[in-house]
């Protein structure tokens, strides 16, 4: 028997030995497999074996295994992934009625299928075939019964919730019809945990999606037996929800409250009393489930039911009380969990000072195994307080939580590494709560056992040939005490001293001071630089430790001490004779460049360029030297900002590929927008007005303007000192010098520096220059004689020129409209709103003539003449327009 699968060509069927060959070749590496020539078809040979008679049970739910593991894999796309349920769910019907062990493995595969490929949806046929199916398996309905064998239903009806559990995951909503349905369903028998997991899903998104749309329960949660088939499926919720909410996974961030929104969702007073009920009649049956999914239980209903009016949180009352003495971590991150949910509404002071209590002494308990200790610190360093002092989200010692209770939480030398620092977490807030409240005991204080730590810490971390891991060890903790007491002087202050005296014993470490100095803020790290640098330039060491003062003070050297840093610079760089530490002495000089350092740095420069023994390095050192006499100081910052890129054969080459970019024009998307403004009738020349905007600040813009041909002359550019986004600028004026009186397209080019000090040149969309655009008027005729210098102009233009008439179409606002919006500075005779003599001249040195008289409702006679004949059409083309442009 062979499958027709959509896309899916037939062949013959595998063996078992071949199949276990290519499985296990596609296991080693699927991404490589399914790029070789047998991964194409992998699916579609999948899909088809799943039907072959020769093939045993047991291989193909192996081969129903793969699909489960690598469905995106196996389906890329949406249509690949509706195709393969539907051949999915076509072998499932016809499996024998007799047990078979591929009846579970197939319906999660399908489901697999739709969810990883996307494609479940009201449009997909396979989904339509599916959600019906797996309904009336949870449900037991006829349809569920007929499926399979009576010995198979109850695991049937636990996959199928499983099923129906995923694919409410992926689809919020999808399931919110059938609530009523899954409630009653609960009551009966059947699998209790799957059920109950599903009912609170289903119910927990439907809250939100309803809170969301700020709509009502409508009913959704009446038990009753609806019909699993014949009815279409209810997709409205599912597409109210199409955005992800939030995972399943139990915890209690603060970014949650705002995700639900219950605030808004008003149910009725008989919905109140439903969801009451159903949220008691899953909460009554939880202690049937495992820890773990009593716990998901517990969040899901907990979050759905957080700030939603008329359901008092004494629902968990007595889960809380069974639960609060659990030994099962599970249970108790489910506990605090409700804890941040309902604060003081569900658990009382004496509660909290419970809960704290049994973390702290779990927490002590010697044979705790390290990851159960690593929980209960974090739940006493995350504790949902029910009144927390300070803002929100501030890390602090829960209030109840003293010296006194932690003195066996306290961080030792002997502890491993990841508990010490979670003990050392605690510390720091017991500080920070012990430097506010200034009622530090007489015979112990948290701040100077903290010191006595970190130095203990020091002191390994400093020891010769000690472990690595010592060494980082002690720069983590220091890194969370800077993070933790970062506003506390009294702690940072011997801190940076003692880090300076771990530099003086080991320089070894400085590539962890160089890390620690990238991630601590200011508080720190200014004063750990300051005294790296005098520990450095104080006390140069030998020759071993050279390298590594070069990298501290290519990491910490600035504008401050400069004679003492090129000092230092200058005695080392007779010891500098081989080309890693002459490397990491140029680091300096250009971390020096890069803070501005000119004064004495550019003698250092020149001497090293002359008597470096690298040829490299020498070339290195005069490139330095070049860019210090030749660039300003922030160009000089951007041309050396950029970190060295791919490491390279030579360091000049390095260097390159580093500030090549900042030295050189490069072409880029402009962030200018240039338009042509009003016309501007005067002057000798025609005038173009640009109006520019700017989308980022944009400095010494240069506009460059080229035409092509010979019918203008070369045009100048117009420059811009600055333009910032949001401020108007006055127009540019472009004069426009053409040769011949005709229009044209402008190209254009923009010139440009970033805010950053880079030079920029981006193409901009030409510019049309129109016919009217090169309009000028006539010198002013004399006065009193205005029609005598017109019939002079008029008769001037023949025998030489030509002339000619057309009809000029009117708006419905007339001839005088369209005078007076096109042709008023051009006017020499006006006897409105009839007739209008007009002259115009063209440069370089041709005119053009209009009378236009004799007016009429719908257009008006044009006479033209010109002592030019090619302007004509050009002419004749403009007026026609006129009257669509009024």
């Amino acid at each position: 028997m062979e499958a027709q699968g959509s896309g899916c060509g037939t062949m013959g069927p595998r063996g078992r030995e071949t199949w276990a060959q290519r499985l296990g070749a596609f296991r080693a590496s699927p991404s490589a497999f399914m790029a070789g020539p047998e991964g194409e078809d992998l699916g579609c040979d999948l899909l088809s074996e799943l039907r072959s008679e020769k093939l045993s049970e047991q291989t193909k739910v192996s081969l129903l295994a793969l699909s489960l593991e690598y469905p995106a894999q196996l389906w890329p796309d949406t249509a690949a992934a509706e195709a393969a349920a539907t051949s999915l769910l076509d072998t499932l019907v016809l499996l024998p009625p007799r047990p078979s062990a591929l009846r579970r493995p197939l319906l999660l595969a399908a489901t697999t299928a739709l969810a990883a490929g996307d494609a479940l949806g009201p449009t997909s046929a396979a989904s339509l075939r599916l959600l019906p199916l797996l309904l009336g398996l949870a449900s037991g309905s006829d349809l569920g019964r007929g499926f399979g064998p009576a010995s198979e239903q109850r695991s049937l009806q636990a996959t199928a919730c499983e099923c129906l559990r995923e694919l409410e995951s992926c689809k919020p909503g999808l399931l919110g019809g059938r609530l009523g349905l899954l409630r009653g369903l609960l009551g009966q028998e059947g699998p209790v945990q799957p059920l109950s997991l599903l009912l609170a899903l289903a119910l927990r998104n439907a809250l939100v999606i309803q809170a969301r749309a700020r709509a009502g329960l409508q009913g959704l949660l009446m038990a009753g037996d609806a019909p699993t088939v014949g009815i279409p499926w209810n997709w409205a919720l599912a597409e109210e929800g199409a955005a992800h909410l939030q995972p399943q996974a139990p915890g209690w961030p603060a970014t949650e409250v705002q995700e639900c929104g219950l605030a808004v969702l008003e149910p009725s007073p008989e919905e109140a009393r439903e969801l009451r009920a159903a949220v008691a009649q899953l909460l009554d049956t939880s202690y049937l489930l495992t820890p773990v999914a009593q716990a998901q239980l517990l969040w899901l209903l907990g979050w759905a039911l957080r700030g939603l009016r008329g359901q008092p949180p004494v629902l968990f009352k007595p889960q809380l009380v069974r639960l609060l003495g659990t030994a099962q971590l599970t249970l108790l991150h489910a506990i605090l969990a409700l804890k941040a949910a309902f604060g003081e509404a569900l658990f009382t002071a004496q509660d909290e000072a419970l809960l704290l209590r049994r973390l702290t002494l779990a927490a002590q308990h010697p044979a705790l195994p390290l990851s159960a200790h690593l929980f209960y610190l974090h739940c006493l360093l995350s504790f949902p307080e029910n009144w927390p002092l300070g803002p929100t989200g501030e890390e602090a010692a829960p209030l109840l939580l003293g010296p006194r209770l932690c003195r066996g939480l306290l961080p030792s030398l002997l502890h491993n590494p990841m508990a010490l620092l979670a003990r050392l977490h605690l510390l720091c807030l017991l500080c920070a709560d012990d430097e506010e409240k200034e009622e530090k005991a007489q015979d112990w204080s948290p701040q100077h056992y903290l010191e006595e730590l970190l130095a203990g810490l020091r002191q390994r971390a400093a020891l010769d040939g000690g472990p690595r891991a010592l060494a980082t060890l002690c720069f983590q903790a220091s890194y969370l005490v800077v993070r933790c007491l970062a506003m506390q002087p009294a702690v940072l202050t011997p801190l940076t001293r003692g880090l300076a005296q771990l530099y003086q014993s080991r320089p070894a470490l400085a590539p962890h001071f160089v890390d620690l100095l990238d991630r601590v803020g200011p508080e720190l790290g200014e004063p750990l630089r300051v005294v790296l640098r005098q520990e450095v330039v104080a006390r140069p060491g030998k020759d071993e430790a050279l390298c590594w003062h070069l990298q501290i003070l290519a990491k910490v050297a600035d504008g401050n001490a400069q004679s003492a840093t090129l000092g230092f610079l200058r005695a080392a760089a007779a010891r500098c004779t081989d080309w890693d530490l002459q490397q990491a002495l140029l680091q300096v000089c250009r971390a020096l460049l890069r803070a501005g350092v000119g004064k004495g740095l550019a003698d250092l420069l020149q001497a090293l360029a002359r008597q470096l023994e690298d040829p490299d390095g020498r070339d290195r050192a005069r490139l330095y030297y070049i860019l210090l006499a030749h660039l300003a100081g922030p160009k000089l910052g951007v041309a050396l900002g950029p970190s060295l890129a791919a490491p390279a054969a030579s360091s000049l080459v390095a260097e390159n590929q580093g500030f090549a970019a900042a030295l050189m024009v490069q072409e880029a998307p402009a962030p200018i927008r240039l338009s042509v403004g009003p016309r501007r009738a005067e002057g000798p020349v025609p005038v173009l007005q640009l109006q520019v905007e700017v989308l980022e600040p944009v400095y010494s813009l240069e506009l460059r303007f080229r035409v092509e041909g010979q019918l203008y002359a070369p045009l100048e550019a117009v420059h811009v000192p600055c333009l910032y986004p949001g401020r108007p600028c006055r127009p540019l004026l472009l004069p426009l010098q053409p040769r011949r009186p005709a229009p044209t397209h402008l190209d254009v080019r923009a010139l440009y520096t970033t805010p950053s000090g880079l030079t920029r040149h981006a193409h901009l969309p030409p510019l049309l220059v129109t016919f009217a655009d090169l309009f000028l008027p006539f010198p002013q005729s004399p006065e009193g004689d205005k029609q005598g210098f017109f019939e002079e102009l008029w008769d001037s233009c023949l025998p030489k020129g030509a002339e000619s008439s057309l009809w000029c179409p009117l708006g419905p606002r007339g001839l005088e409209a369209l005078v007076s919006h096109h042709l008023e500075p051009f006017v020499v005779v006006a006897q409105p709103p009839t007739s209008y003599h007009v002259a115009i001249h063209l440069p370089p040195n041709s005119r053009l003539l209009l009378r236009l008289e004799a007016a009429q409702v719908d257009g008006v006679p044009v006479a033209l003449r010109t002592d030019d004949w090619a302007v004509l059409p050009l002419a004749g083309d403009y007026l026609r327009g006129l009257s669509a442009a009024v």
